[in-house]
């Protein structure tokens, strides 16, 4: 919970955000719209292929 993760959905399709929780059969995700604006959206179970959670980030590199 309130971790950043990436959806991949049976039809081809994905999505990422943070994950706030489940609810009735169904993932609620906190996704970014535009600026200042987020949306709680809710996926159904049956429509999702995989559930990742976002990996660490690398080292930082220095960009000239």
């Amino acid at each position: 919970m309130g971790r950043p993760i990436g959806i991949s959905f049976t039809n081809g399709q994905g999505a990422s955000g943070v994950l706030c929780g489940t609810s009735g059969g169904k993932l609620l995700v906190m996704e970014y719209l535009y600026p200042a604006l987020f949306a709680l959206k809710q996926y159904n179970f049956n429509t999702i292929q995989d559930i990742n959670g976002f990996p660490h980030c690398q080292q930082q590199q220095r960009l000239y």
